[in-house]
């Protein structure tokens, strides 16, 4: 025990011993709910401008890579001033001895924190933004008394919960076979670009 905490308090050691207590303090902290989440963003890459994409750790929030690469490089540097440290070099040449390993177990710990993220990124992608057309197929309230060629509302609740209000069509032919009032189910079965429209038809039978 004395031999581990004399490592970790000496250099190359040291220089990421208090880094991985503010890393583990941020960690605690950030179970016990007093964090911001938005910070899990990976928007938050941009407060290390180009950090990430220079390393190859874009896509996933800088609050992961910063701590996954400090852990890694304290540890390599524990393990490698240890191997060093049988050597029992002194002054300069021990001075030098840790400086490499510091800067080895650096360049090791980016390597590895790389590969890393390469399987998280497709976790933390930013989801594609809604489209109208992906509205299309998705089951509707109609909220206006009757729907026709030129007329209708019906209400749509989004994937995240949200309501909308979307406009609404139905073909004379169909109106007349299976009219829509309000308060009756349908599905949307095609979206116009050109009147921003949504075509329904009655839920039932489908």
């Amino acid at each position: 025990m004395r031999e581990f905490l004399t490592a970790t308090l000496t250099f190359p050691t040291v220089v990421f011993s208090f880094a991985l207590i503010v890393v583990i303090v941020y960690w605690l902290v950030s179970l016990a709910g007093a964090i911001d989440h938005d910070l899990f963003e990976t928007d938050s890459d941009a407060t290390i401008p180009g950090l990430h994409d220079r390393w190859g750790l874009g896509g996933v929030p800088v609050t992961i890579t910063v701590s996954a690469l400090i852990a890694l490089t304290w540890f390599l540097c524990l393990a490698g001033s240890t191997l060093t440290g049988r050597l029992h070099l002194t002054g300069a040449a021990g001075a030098f001895a840790g400086c490499a390993v510091l800067i080895v177990a650096f360049l090791a710990a980016v390597a590895a924190v790389r590969a890393l993220v390469i399987p998280l990124r497709g976790v933390f992608a930013a989801a594609a933004p809604p489209t109208r057309g992906s509205l299309v197929g998705r089951v509707c309230v109609i909220r206006t008394g009757h729907v026709g060629p030129n007329f209708g509302q019906a209400e749509l609740i989004s994937q995240d919960g949200s309501a909308a209000v979307i406009q609404v069509r139905q073909t004379a032919e169909h109106s007349a076979e299976t009219p829509l009032a309000h308060g009756v189910s349908a599905v949307v079965y095609d979206y116009d670009p050109a009147t921003e429209t949504f075509w329904v038809a009655p839920l039932e039978g489908i």
